[in-house]
């Protein structure tokens, strides 16, 4: 069971609203929150002039603050200490969410690098994991509006989940391999309007999060948590991810 706050028992999953532990309850509960609320969602990121973290968090609180009263808030505000991983992935330290949200924005900022590197600039959005629950469906709607902006439209319903999961998966792991810009570019097509987008992206199947297995949390200051997670930073081998990885590490083990 993830359980990263430790109280489960007595509040429910992730702490939401009614203190619910049914995991099908509250998935089920996720998705539909997430149909009422994305007429919202998209309204408010048409309305952004130039998109930037702050926006990342609002949406994720449009979509789920009715369940979870920590929505919009990022691990770095809620569990700065603790890492969140599927199976051998581990996401970003959570000092670095920010940084790898705002690294995929200003590689989409360029219309020819959303284009031409849709699935890096997803990558990122992925490896960051800003938050406890509901990543992969604020990412989507983020990344529709920049492939707006950027004149083209990615087939979503006509990808596979399990194939794309796994793209996915393989992008956190190796970001410079080009994996998941591979797997999606014959999904892109021309620009859709905003008002087609609540059909196709409502319908999806749930794409949140890696295809590894379910979420697991743990504290930086295990000796053997903090090693696999730089271990695993180096074999991504990218610059944002290992330049602050060894300083972090070594922070949380003094």
């Amino acid at each position: 069971m993830f359980d990263p706050f430790g109280d489960f028992t007595s509040r429910g999953y992730l702490r939401n609203t009614a203190r619910e532990k049914d995991l099908e309850i509250i998935k089920i509960t996720e998705h539909e929150l997430f149909r009422a609320q994305l007429p919202t969602a998209l309204d408010f990121l048409a309305h952004c002039k130039r998109i930037a973290y702050c926006d990342f968090l609002e949406v994720h609180r449009i979509l789920f603050s009715a369940l979870y009263p920590w929505a919009g808030k990022d691990r770095n505000t809620l569990l700065p200490d603790r890492s969140i991983s599927k199976g051998k992935v581990y996401f970003c330290h959570p000092k670095d969410c920010q940084r790898a949200i705002e690294e995929g924005l200003s590689y989409a900022q360029n219309k020819k690098q959303m284009v031409e590197r849709p699935g890096f600039i997803m990558g990122m959005f992925a490896y960051s994991h800003p938050f406890l629950d509901g990543n992969g469906r604020t990412m989507l709607l983020v990344h529709a509006e920049l492939c707006f902006r950027a004149n083209i439209s990615i087939d979503w319903i006509s990808t596979d989940k399990t194939a794309y999961l796994e793209a996915l998966t393989r992008e956190i792991e190796d970001p410079n391999a080009g994996l998941l810009d591979k797997y999606l570019h014959p999904f892109i097509g021309e620009k859709l309007q905003r008002k087609q987008w609540f059909k196709c992206i409502s319908l999806l199947p749930g794409l949140d999060g890696v295809n590894t297995g379910l979420d697991s949390s743990a504290q930086y200051a295990d000796p053997n948590v903090a090693d696999n997670y730089l271990a695993f930073e180096r074999r991504r081998d990218y610059k944002l991810a290992v330049e602050n990885a060894i300083k972090l590490t070594k922070d949380s083990k003094d």
